[in-house]
């Protein structure tokens, strides 16, 4: 469940950069390419979208989606990229003995309908489908948590291929024209209490990165994103986790970082190499990691609270080394990722608006979970841009707020919409993903 004003400076955007632990080129820097933007962090460092918007001001567009996902949209250029799964209305023959039942399969519904799992690419002007292609029509193996869906994983493109991840449902790699570049099949995941699966894919370079952690036998995967060959694969031991992998440079090597309930990891990008690991985080890991300062920060939320920051440069074990910089037990997310904006760390409570900041390098508390009137509770995470950070809740209130070591609220706003999906932001644009229609807003000037 994966479930996302921006900086007009120069000076202060080079300062992001360079500080940031993940490398960004321009033309990342200007899109919004994958799940937390061009820098993996949330922020957008040339974005300006609208501090204030209503269903009768600054929307550019509003575009009814079919069928249901709380993937987040992406952004390359012209084209808005969103994921869908599609009820076809035809239905089979529940069979519960199809497939061996796994841990807590009494909670699974299994599904009886067929769903077409659709990738969309929506002009960004307008919001007009540019084209659809269904990747798969099949019956899921599972069901899934009544706020979740089968598209929940956001996609991810370097500006000439774009991968769509349906989980078991499917691997596809297109040109950004809709053209089926290769697709590939991983397997069956058995979710725990079959809530569904909404990890997303990471992309550095031509190296693809997917994380299968379930209720069987886990693993962490590379491909070649060119034509879907396997480079590495490396086993884990995780019960079911929805967190997406981090791809940071540390002291010129690449490495992957991996949240889960049992132990934080970091795998050599080339080869798959464990490098370090740490326990500490709880169940149902859900928060993806995000880096900066210097510093990888990853937090967890369901029964119990851990927010770590690590260097990332250790060896083996590192728990109760150096290699971890600080950490907190207390107010952390269950579902929405951390906003690494600048030396400010921001984390939710739970899935409410009750906002934590820390500074990022020494881990002193500035706000210790503050409420935010204005949304009842929150899926998307948090995302920053032109010094301003954008929460939007899931009863389509929003607050924007100003990025300071304190709360100062700027605006409270709200849509007829619900939001699950975290938002992206280009330029002056920012793409709401609700449960109904993709939303566009801008700020006519």
């Amino acid at each position: 469940m994966n479930i996302p004003a921006f900086i007009t400076s120069l000076s202060l955007a080079v300062l992001l950069c360079a500080n940031s632990a993940f490398a960004a080129d321009d033309a990342r820097d200007l899109n919004w390419p994958q799940w937390r933007g061009p820098l993996a962090n949330g922020v957008a460092p040339h974005g300006n979208p609208p501090v204030e918007w209503s269903e009768t001001r600054n929307v550019q567009w509003k575009v009814a989606l079919p069928g249901r996902g709380t993937a987040s949209p992406i952004v390359w250029e012209n084209q808005v990229f969103v994921l869908t799964a599609i009820p076809t209305g035809r239905k089979v023959e529940v069979k519960p003995d199809a497939i061996p039942p796994g841990p807590n399969a009494h909670m699974i519904n299994p599904p009886s309908e067929f769903q077409r799992f659709t990738v969309m690419s929506l002009d960004r002007a307008t919001g007009k489908v540019l084209w659809q292609q269904t990747a798969r029509e099949k019956v899921p193996h599972e069901g899934y948590h009544r706020d979740h869906g089968y598209a929940s994983g956001s996609p991810v493109t370097d500006g000439r291929y774009l991968v769509a991840y349906f989980g078991s449902n499917g691997l596809f790699c297109y040109d950004l024209a809709g053209h089926l570049l290769w697709q590939k099949d991983l397997g069956l995941q058995r979710t725990r209490y079959g809530y569904g699966e909404g990890t997303s894919p990471a992309l550095h370079g031509h190296t693809l990165v997917i994380l299968w952690d379930h209720e069987g036998d886990d693993f962490i995967v590379a491909m070649d994103v060119r034509d879907g060959k396997e480079l590495w694969r490396q086993k884990r031991d995780e019960p079911t986790g929805w967190s997406t992998p981090l791809i940071i440079k540390h002291e010129g090597r690449w490495q992957v970082v991996a949240s889960g309930t049992n132990k934080v990891r970091s795998y050599d990008l080339s080869t798959g190499e464990l490098l370090w690991e740490c326990a500490g985080q709880t169940l149902n890991a859900i928060p993806s990691p995000v880096a900066g300062q210097g510093l990888v920060f990853v937090t967890s939320g369901f029964h119990g609270n851990a927010l770590y920051a690590f260097r990332p440069g250790g060896h083996g074990d590192i728990a109760g080394t150096p290699a971890v910089a600080w950490f907190r037990k207390k107010h952390t997310p269950y579902v929405p990722s951390p906003l690494l904006y600048g030396n400010l760390l921001y984390v939710l409570t739970w899935n409410n608006p009750v906002v934590s900041i820390f500074e990022a390098t020494t881990g002193n508390p500035l706000v210790e979970a503050q409420r935010v009137e204005g949304m009842e509770s929150v899926y998307g995470s948090p995302v920053g841009a032109s010094d301003r950070v954008y929460l939007v809740g899931r009863d389509g209130g929003a607050v924007v707020l100003r990025n300071a070591g304190k709360l100062e609220v700027l605006a409270r706003n709200h849509l007829d919409d619900g939001f699950d999906a975290s938002p992206a932001i280009v330029g002056n644009q920012m793409f709401l993903r609700g449960r109904q229609y993709l939303y566009c807003l801008s700020e006519k000037r």
